[in-house]
């Protein structure tokens, strides 16, 4: 015998079927039982735009068939959680201007775990694989062997010279980290080439080659934009510092290097010309050498990272330049590119066929605290 509740059973799973069935052969039935009708029925009218744009208005994007080939590379972007806005800024450019043909990888850091939405919003960026990663304690914190009165006793002096960073302790973190610890992380170990991003920069031009094939096979390791000189107070002692290490190690040096890009007087002085490592592409193999490991654990030896402010820049710049060939170091000429408060803008045709959107009077290269005319004396 039926009772009351099994025919109400029976009579909404006939209904729920029905539903189904319209659903699937009616596609006006579907639209106009949906859920979000019914909620607006509910809710009373809505303004148009909650409709949407129908459908017919789109034209979907193309997908760009894979290049044919590509070298082993990624994308490094160190940010914090906080840096989203920013970093999103710049991811977005780099895919619409770059990455959206060539389909590299990214890499991002953080000495901090990164929440789950800052995962899911730069996700949603580039179809290009992802990943994130923890950075170790002992590759970010100030080391204990660090004398801390020491180092206290340099930050308040820098403040009180009014040297930009001169008091963080997390800026000196970033500085030591980039210049020898980046490359270690264990998401980079299976990468040769990298192409450091950071928030917030612009990217003038479209980059129709791929720039990371060039420096394969053209033999480079390393590649700037904007070449400057170094806020002397940050770095007193680290020539006096790398000429030590020279001393005790002068066959680590290559016949053909670029040192008159960072001395005028043969290695007796630094001059303070420095790539702008904010924006870099490079070869980790090189960071990776034995030189390279050699020069870098002496000078973080020094302390000089937290004695005083020594700069990624500098660390980079000098190392490039005394145990790369000189031809091993490329400027790209044709990557338009600002980080506040410098551009590198290309000039003539190159504005032209990049498509660029920066003013080309507004360009570093030859001001005169550009260091590109020493960089074009190499050759």
């Amino acid at each position: 015998m039926m009772t009351p509740t099994r025919y109400i059973v029976l009579v909404l799973t006939i209904l729920i079927s029905l539903h189904y069935i319209l659903t699937i052969t009616h596609e006006e039935y579907g639209k106009a039982t949906s859920v979000s009708r019914l909620t607006n029925y509910i809710q009373g009218p809505q303004p148009p735009y909650k409709e949407g744009v129908p459908e017919q208005y789109y034209k979907p994007s193309v997908s760009l068939p894979p290049p044919e080939r590509k070298a082993n590379a990624t994308f490094v972007m160190l940010v914090r959680n906080t840096d989203g806005p920013g970093i999103m800024n710049s991811m977005k450019q780099i895919e619409d201007r770059f990455n959206r043909k060539f389909q590299y990888p990214y890499v991002f850091l953080n000495d901090k775990p990164f929440t789950e939405n800052f995962k899911k919003y730069i996700s949603q960026l580039t179809d290009a694989p992802v990943e994130f990663g923890l950075i170790p304690p002992e590759h970010w914190k100030q080391p204990e062997w660090i004398d801390e009165k020491k180092a206290t006793a340099a930050r308040e002096d820098m403040m009180r010279q009014n040297v930009i960073y001169g008091g963080s302790i997390p800026y000196r973190n970033m500085c030591r980290f980039n210049s020898g610890f980046f490359y270690k992380q264990e998401l980079l170990q299976k990468y040769r080439y990298y192409w450091r991003v950071e928030p917030d920069v612009k990217y003038f031009c479209d980059i129709d080659y791929d720039p990371f094939l060039l420096m394969e096979d053209q033999n480079k390791v390393y590649g700037f934009t904007l070449s400057l000189y170094e806020y002397e107070a940050t770095i007193l002692t680290l020539w006096p510092s790398v000429k030590e290490f020279l001393k005790e190690n002068p066959d680590l040096l290559p016949a053909d290097n670029a040192l008159s890009f960072i001395s005028d007087d043969d290695g007796v002085t630094y001059n303070r010309c420095h790539f702008w490592s904010n924006f870099e592409i490079g070869d980790m193999d090189f960071w990776r050498s034995e030189a390279y490991t050699k020069f870098f654990d002496y000078l973080d030896s020094k302390g000089g990272f937290y004695y005083e402010r020594w700069g990624d820049a500098p660390v980079h710049s000098i190392g490039a330049a005394l145990f790369a060939n000189k031809s091993q170091i490329h400027f790209f000429n044709d990557i338009g590119y600002r980080h506040e408060p410098f551009q590198h803008c290309p000039q003539g045709d190159l504005h032209k066929n990049g498509k660029c959107w920066c003013d080309p009077g507004s360009n570093f290269d030859y001001e005169w605290y550009s260091c590109l005319h020493r960089y074009d004396k190499l050759f």
